[in-house]
């Protein structure tokens, strides 16, 4: 039994090492069109990848100093709500 609980908690840990961003759901009527969003985020990022994750704006790319990044934005006001950035 204690090892079949170990190696459940063991495999859950990386889906809980790596859970999205919580961002505050809008209407769709307010949300920043994708378009715009995402020529307003390549303005300031690399952007290699650009998608929507539940009610966030989410990128993978690089910021201006060349380190990975994974950002969320919330898609209303484009605000940061979870950024991970390679150190």
């Amino acid at each position: 039994m204690r090892s079949t609980l170990f190696a459940f908690t063991i495999a859950l840990l990386p889906a809980v090492a790596f859970a999205g961003a919580k961002c505050e759901p809008h209407p769709k009527s307010e949300w920043i069109p994708e378009a715009e969003a995402k020529a307003r985020l390549e303005a300031q990022y690399e952007v290699r990848k650009f998608k929507i994750e539940g009610s966030c704006y989410e990128i993978y790319g690089k910021n201006k100093e060349g380190k990975k990044v994974e950002i969320y934005f919330d898609t209303k006001t484009l605000a940061i709500v979870k950024a991970e950035i390679e150190k």
